[in-house]
């Protein structure tokens, strides 16, 4: 799940951020008269447009592709959940109720006050009256095993509620707000083997670092544009995490609070895969892990270059005599993961959705088409932008330096170019540098 916030749009440690990309906004509290400003209240609604609440579906699809590849995957391990609500969090419900069949040695899940979707998932104590519901304070929940206490041949969410409320000391009281960085939520952190949650996407360069930091095992979700992160794509590069076996890039649908700005598009979407009301779909997002799954040891079945310009099904390439060469890069433009020559042994440029197709058996990850990366052998300067509806930057620009140039012979119709001492480029999107392997050895 996302981080909480409550009607203001701010959350329980009293900042609510938002990510906008390679920066962070930061919107601390409220003024001395307790109210925001009208520029805060504004920055801080759009924060609740950090909270999605993930699916069942979604984790248990995601899960059996860990447990196809290592049985024995969650077996005698700590698993814990710092951003997950037991009123609320699927991952608490679902590793909740396979505790016995996993094997699992404990389940922690850590949460904060008030949640803005409490109890339209998952209910622990329906018996108590509102004022009382424990989630109105950071709270924490430890399991070591869930019996099936109602007797009835099997353990469902009802043997959950049941263990609960008997021994109360399952759920105490967290000390602190619960944020994942505080002292108290580093402990269970050390304590646990492996880390399992949807953190707030604004927040996630620094939770993963927060992963990193103690050499954990995790699963969590982000914005697949985390890829192209300076904090991220390195340990990507270096194999230290690799993307998760399912929904990358394709349509994960997400429960998100009240009053949450949704798309009409996105709702009518959510609405057809069977999800009615407040839930809305996102296209880009996926699953960062580094336990293995052996989907990604699957290796690419690639064409010639000739039959790829040959077959292909994309009218961009068919019909080809050759692929385009960056002008600042040593490598060729592959614009489609299905597109990548099985007979071209140099550097490709490709999208950053080829890393759910990756084989690191087959290929090699040279860089990124990023300024932070380096490996441009050019800049440029003096650069004039025009826009794809002809009007031109009324200043210089620095754009065509954070990303792969392409030279081109004559102005491109209705597309964004750019202008350098009289000579005409084109930008693509960021590009994964990659090279076979077997050229590298």
């Amino acid at each position: 799940m996302g981080e909480v916030v409550d009607e203001y749009g701010m959350s329980e440690r009293g900042t609510a951020q938002q990510d906008n990309g390679e920066n962070e906004v930061l919107i601390t509290g409220r003024t001395s008269e307790g109210n925001m400003t009208n520029t805060k209240l504004s920055q801080a609604k759009s924060a609740k447009n950090d909270e999605f609440y993930t699916q069942w579906a979604d984790i248990e699809r995601e899960v059996q592709a860990y447990l196809e590849f290592d049985p024995d995957v969650f077996r005698d391990k700590t698993i814990l959940c710092p951003c997950d609500d037991p009123y609320e969090s699927n991952f608490f419900k679902y590793f909740a109720l396979k505790f016995k069949e996993f094997k699992l040695k404990k389940l922690i899940a850590t949460c904060y006050a008030g949640s803005p979707i409490a109890n339209v998932q998952l209910s622990l104590f329906d018996e108590e009256s509102e004022e009382n519901k424990t989630t109105r304070q950071p709270h924490k929940i430890e399991i070591t095993e869930v019996p099936d206490l109602n007797n009835d041949g099997s353990v469902d969410l009802e043997d959950v509620e049941l263990l609960l409320a008997s021994d109360r000391n399952h759920l105490t009281r967290l000390k602190g707000d619960g944020d994942f960085r505080s002292d108290e939520i580093k402990k269970l952190r050390d304590e646990a083997d492996i880390i399992i949650t949807n953190p707030p996407f604004s927040l996630f360069r620094e939770f993963l670092a927060w992963i990193v930091e103690a050499d954990k095992q995790f699963l969590v979700i982000a914005n697949m544009n985390a890829i192209t992160y300076k904090e991220v794509f390195p340990l990507i590069k270096n194999n230290k995490i690799w993307l998760g076996a399912t929904g990358n890039g394709s349509d994960m649908v997400f429960a998100v609070p009240k009053g949450f700005e949704i798309a009409e598009k996105d709702r009518e979407k959510a609405a057809r895969l069977g999800y009615v009301g407040d839930y809305t779909r996102l296209g880009n997002s996926c699953w960062f892990t580094n336990l293995d799954h052996g989907r990604r040891h699957l290796p690419l079945e690639l064409m010639t270059m000739a039959d790829i310009f040959e077959y292909s099904r994309h009218k961009e390439i068919r019909g080809r005599k050759e692929y385009d060469k960056y002008d600042n890069y040593d490598a060729i433009e592959v614009p489609f993961t299905d597109a990548i020559p099985d007979d071209y042994d140099g550097a490709m440029g490709v999208p950053i959705s080829f890393l759910d197709k990756y084989c690191p058996e087959q290929f090699e990850i040279l860089g990124i088409t990023k300024t932070w990366f380096g490996g441009a052998n050019k800049t440029y300067s003096n650069q004039i932008q025009v826009n794809a509806n002809g009007s031109q930057s009324q200043k210089l620009v620095s754009k065509l330096n954070d990303g792969a140039a392409i030279k081109v012979d004559t102005p491109p119709l209705n597309e964004t170019y750019y202008i350098v001492d009289g000579a005409y480029y084109t930008q693509v999107y960021a590009r994964i540098l990659i090279q076979h392997k077997r050229a590298t050895k």
